[in-house]
């Protein structure tokens, strides 16, 4: 579980193609701190640390995360998102991320507004049905506050703050985001499915 509260920016420092999958390695200050097992968010994907090398960690792509992720198109040299998962006393700044990229989604557009920047991104209908004003997603691991959203877009606002510490500025339209919807909202949609079912 995670927060969606970036904790650093890190680097792939190398990316190399196994059979079926791929492997990384992963440049971050906080790697003298983990242990094989963990897991560490990578730009939002849950990610389980098999090794420790040289300032950094090795870790692997499973075929589904190739496939549901903007992982696979990484190389060494790009930045991405790092979290390490919560503790018991961990506070709770963002909203309860698990790791689980739903789908990706593609950057239609950034707008300056004062300090702040608007990201609009286009998603799959099929998971827009979880997104909502005001509520949250995470893109590419970041916890982020829906300001609007339509049929198959929505949108968000970066601070001054959020922009110097998270990747999202640093794309260009055009570009794949991982998205995460709120695991609320797919749980009451479950529950109620199943609420549905019983009383007819």
């Amino acid at each position: 579980m995670f927060t969606g509260i970036v904790e650093e920016v890190g680097r792939v420092l190398e990316a190399e193609a196994l059979e079926g999958g791929r492997r990384f390695r992963v440049g971050c200050s906080f790697a003298a701190e983990l242990r094989p097992d963990e897991s560490v968010a990578t730009n939002g994907v849950c990610l389980t640390v098999t090794a420790l090398d040289g300032g950094g960690f090795v870790t692997g792509l499973a075929p589904e995360t190739r496939q549901r992720t903007n992982l696979d198109a990484l190389d060494g040299g790009a930045r991405v998102n790092l979290e390490r998962s919560v503790t018991p006393s961990t506070r709770m700044g963002g909203h309860f991320v698990q790791g689980h990229v739903d789908g990706t989604g593609t950057i239609e557009s950034f707008r300056p507004d004062a300090d702040a920047l608007w990201v609009t991104v286009r998603a799959p209908r099929e998971l827009m049905r979880y997104v909502v004003p005001k509520g949250y997603v995470a893109l590419d691991g970041t916890s982020l506050t829906v300001v609007d959203a339509g049929e198959d877009t929505f949108s968000v606002t970066l601070v001054a703050y959020t922009r110097s510490h998270v990747v999202l500025p640093t794309r260009v339209v055009g570009d794949a985001v991982n998205i995460e919807v709120d695991v609320l909202g797919k749980y009451v949609e479950r529950l109620l499915s199943h609420r549905t079912e019983v009383t007819e």
